[in-house]
């Protein structure tokens, strides 16, 4: 090893759709901070639809990117994906020997075809899985190797430790495949262990398992033991499936980079929030436009999904005087009430990621027709009463209402208010400049 540096490396197929294998494994390392090597054991020829060529790599190829890694660079930890025969399995079996290794189990592309030949199956489970640290099988996989039909968690855990005697020392059965939660099962140390999220249904899913793997292996080469490295896969694939990549007429592939890239997003928007508030309180006379319960600035994060990544200003923007004043700088997760109206607003439109609340008056409503500003209401005398009792749910019921009534997100969100609660104008945008700029048309008027 010549540097400090945290190194994995991928032994797997080449996707040429950049979903899965080589492609997806590199970005998941690099998602995580860790430096990825290769091996590529085959090229496919493959988009979001089909596989439609296999091209597989010589033997003499293969085992010399391997010992070319190993002779100079070397790796902390290493995974497998596709291994398409048997003489690439036995020959990068032997080559692997001692690695910290972990086996994910290709055999079959999200489009149905085959990555790994059936004579190919019992060196898999003879040469390379009793080499591995930790093998991620999905239900189908499972069953080929264990002989267990996967369907529910009880059969999960009796295929998991079926493929333990292997010689392997965990196995995680992925979930997914099954129910409405999505429930992947360890078996580690004669222990079982469940890591549950929620189901996505979406297309883009393509290199799940790719991803999965690679996010385990990374977290292993950083030194995490098992049952915390499993954690930090199972939540990175959650949100690379929930904002993958919607391209192509089949299935799209997923995104393990986003969650690095939404990371660098926090300064340049917390910077945008502040210049944006700034402006706002030079803004002479505004306290006008203050409500009782005060104003909130927010701005969310691209992909935001809970109120951590949303902007908001602790201790709101009073009325000071006859001006306003921010109570102090921004911060994530600093609003709840207007952050989650703008994480509503952002289901139905994913560009819309700012919002401000504001008094209410008629005189204020009429300014804002007046401009041309789409608006929409939403009145609680109409709410659920098992949506009131839940602190929280009458802003992301009452954004929904407003929006469907619409059709799409509006400029200008009105809540009528009801017993003990003031109406309110909320005023949307896409970002901190755009909100500023449709409050301050009307606040001049």
């Amino acid at each position: 090893m010549v540097s400090n540096l945290v190194i994995a490396m991928t032994v797997a197929g080449s996707d040429s759709g950049g979903g899965a294998g080589i492609q997806a494994d590199l970005k998941t390392f690099a998602a995580l901070g860790v430096h990825g090597v290769s091996v590529i054991t085959s090229v496919t020829a493959q988009n979001t639809k089909s596989v439609d060529a296999v091209q597989d790599i010589s033997i003499e190829v293969i085992l010399a990117q391997l010992r070319s890694i190993k002779a100079d660079i070397g790796f902390h930890a290493a995974k497998t994906g596709m291994l398409h025969t048997s003489e690439i399995i036995e020959a990068i079996s032997y080559e692997l020997k001692g690695s910290l290794l972990c086996v994910d189990p290709v055999m079959v592309s999200k489009s149905g075809h085959k990555l790994l030949k059936d004579e190919a199956v019992r060196s898999l489970k003879e040469s390379l899985l009793p080499l591995a640290y930790v093998v991620t099988p999905n239900a189908e996989e499972a069953r080929v190797l264990s002989g267990v039909k996967v369907t529910d968690l009880e059969s999960a855990k009796v295929a998991a430790k079926a493929i333990a005697q292997l010689g392997c020392k965990a196995v995680v059965v992925k979930g997914g495949h099954f129910g409405e939660r999505a429930v992947d099962t360890l078996y580690f140390n004669d222990e079982f262990y469940h890591f549950e999220s929620e189901r996505v249904q979406t297309k883009t899913d393509h290199g799940t398992g790719c991803v999965f793997s690679a996010a385990i292996t990374a977290c292993l080469a950083k030194g995490m033991d098992l049952i915390q490295a499993v954690n930090v896969a199972k939540k990175l694939v959650t949100v690379a499936i929930k904002h993958g990549f919607k391209i192509g007429e089949g299935h799209g592939p997923v995104n393990p980079m986003f969650l690095l890239y939404q990371e660098s997003q926090r300064y340049q928007a917390l910077l945008s929030l502040e210049k944006a508030i700034s402006e706002l309180e030079s803004l002479k006379g505004f306290g006008v436009l203050i409500p009782e319960s005060q104003t909130n600035f927010v701005y969310a994060l691209e992909g935001a999904s809970e109120i951590s990544d949303v902007l908001g200003v602790p201790g709101r923007i009073v009325r000071f005087k006859d001006d306003a004043k921010a109570v102090w700088a921004p911060r994530f997760g600093a609003s709840k009430h207007v952050a989650n109206l703008i994480l509503t607003a952002q289901k139905f439109d994913e560009s819309v990621r700012s919002a401000i609340n504001l008094a209410y008056s008629q005189k204020i409503l009429s300014i804002v027709r007046g401009l041309g500003y789409s608006v929409s209401f939403f009145d609680r005398a109409e709410e659920p009463a098992d949506v009131a009792r839940v602190e929280g749910r009458s802003m992301i019921w009452g954004t929904e209402v407003a929006i469907k009534t619409l059709g799409r997100v509006p400029d200008v969100i009105v809540d009528k208010g009801g017993f003990g609660k003031e109406p309110m104008i909320f005023v949307l945008g896409k970002d901190p400049k755009d909100v500023l700029e449709k409050t301050r048309k009307f606040f001049k008027r």
